[in-house]
This record gives structure tokens, sequence and C-alpha cells, in this order.
């Protein structure tokens, strides 16, 4: 996987660079693993705006992507597809008895490799099993937060979280974020990486490629009117609030922790926002 610059014709292009989808072996889904996705364009069922500067974008079709696969059962990548709802490759597999999944793809699938899934299946590449059998110092991805619930954390591309040490019933895990945690030894977890590790350094390059994605743009407070921000009104000097950032509505932001979760904290070894200023 690499990173496709474009020949500079054109202001955008000179910027603008793209993914390398080498690694995709077809661009027709499976039919009966994909629905219809209507655009929300960021609207509740009350039709109010929950999140902003959404809308537009072009058509997609939803990929029904398994987070809990079947145990002890031999699996065939079929095929590598490009997924648009999501950042990460998806693979199409195929079980023992023919029923065709999609599971997130890793940095080593390729068509026709095999993996398995099971408590008693070897430690390799893209192989599925619990946490308590998998070696201290393993990269995984895919990770349970619940056992038996399914794949809830590591999943966008690139990502991969280190198994750092087990005890008591409980595995530490330090995330990609710096956050080290712990979770039950019975999650179950996929050893390696996923894939499209060059997604974070695409440079998206032109307005219009937002649009498609279906992000509408952003203004800035500080040069809206005062009665449509707090930032907003003044004499059109470039200059700050003088007060703490706020959100349209007035709630702080940019640096305001608003994680109210308690009942989880216990299984935070280490914050992420440890060594940064508080």
């Amino acid at each position: 996987m690499s990173i496709k610059a474009y020949r500079p014709m054109t202001p955008a292009q000179r910027q603008k660079t793209t993914e390398d989808y080498d690694q995709i072996t077809t661009r027709k889904p499976h039919k009966s693993l994909t629905r219809a996705k209507k655009q929300q364009a960021g609207k509740n069922n009350q039709g109010r705006i929950t999140v902003r500067h959404r809308g537009g974008g072009v058509k997609r079709h939803y990929r029904i992507v398994t987070y809990n696969l079947p145990k002890d059962l031999t699996f065939t990548v079929e095929e590598i597809e490009y997924d648009p709802n999501r950042s990460a490759r998806i693979a199409r597999v195929k079980d023992e008895n023919g029923v065709y999944y999609y599971v997130l793809a890793d940095t080593a699938m390729i068509k026709g490799a095999t993996f398995k899934t099971g408590a008693e299946v070897e430690v390799e590449q893209s192989n599925r099993m619990p946490l308590t059998n998998i070696p201290v110092g393993t990269f995984v991805y895919a990770i349970e937060l619940t056992p038996g619930k399914g794949a809830q954390m590591v999943r966008a591309a690139g990502a991969q979280a280190q198994l750092m040490a087990k005890e008591d019933g409980y595995a530490t895990l330090r995330m990609p974020s710096g956050e080290v945690r712990k979770v039950l030894e019975g999650c179950e977890a996929s050893i390696g990486t996923v894939s499209n590790i060059q997604h974070q350094n695409v440079k998206i390059g032109a307005a219009g490629r937002k649009r498609r994605k279906g992000i509408r743009p952003t203004v800035r407070g500080v040069v809206m009117n005062a009665t449509d921000h707090p930032h907003g009104g003044g004499d059109g000097g470039r200059h700050g609030t003088g007060k703490a950032p706020r959100t349209p509505w007035g709630q702080l932001t940019l640096g305001y922790r608003t994680r109210h979760n308690k009942k989880t904290n216990k299984m935070i070894v280490r914050s992420r926002h440890e060594g940064k200023r508080k």
C-alpha cells in the first residue's frame, strides 16, 4: 500500500494524493452482503440536526461486516474489496460450509489466504482467538469489550493494539491512542494490523472531494454574527474571543472533557491524556 500523487495539471491536483488500490481484487460487492444506505444528512428521526456539516455525497451501499465470526472454522479469503463506509479494506471470506462473510482485512490477507477462529488455533497472522491464548507482546486488532459481543475496538485503517500483560483474568492492552486499559481475557481478538495503513497520509486536495464524501463546508465562529455563535460579532478585526472556546450552543470545547462513564474508569490503567497539559 502506497500513496499515489497526481500530475499537477490543475491547482488542486498539485496537492491531491490518493490511495493505491493494488490490494483490491474486485470492485463488485457480494449482493447478499449489502443493503441500501439512506443519507440522513446528520439529522435524527425528528428531523433535527445532531451532526453538523453533513449532507449530499455520492450514493453508496452498506457492506454487512461480521465482527463475531463462528468459532472453530477455517475461512478462505475470496476477495479483498473497497468499502466506502470505512477507512479499512474488507475481505470477502467463505467458511467450510460455503457461507460468505465480510470481515476487516489485515495487512497479511491476500486472495486465497486462509485463517482460523477458535480457542485452540495456532498463533498466526489473521487467526482469531481469545486473548488468554495470545502471547504477551503480540499486536492485535478487532478486539471485543464483552466476550461474545463481537469486535468493538481497534477497527480503523492501520490500527493495532499490543497485548502488554495478563493477570487475574484480565488482559492489559496498549491502544492506538496510547491509552492502556484492561479487558477480560475471554474477549477475542485477531492477530495482526488492520489494512490500508497509509490512509491517514492521504491529502484531500480539493473541496469537491469532501462534498462527494457527504461533508459540507465548515465556517469559523469568529466570522459569524453574534446571534449565530458565541465567538461572533465585533468590529471585524482579526482577534480571538478572550474566553474559552465554545460550541454554537455555548458548551465548552477544545480540551473540555465530556467523558463521564465512571463505571469503566477502573479498567483504564493509564489515560491517553497523561503527560499532556491538563
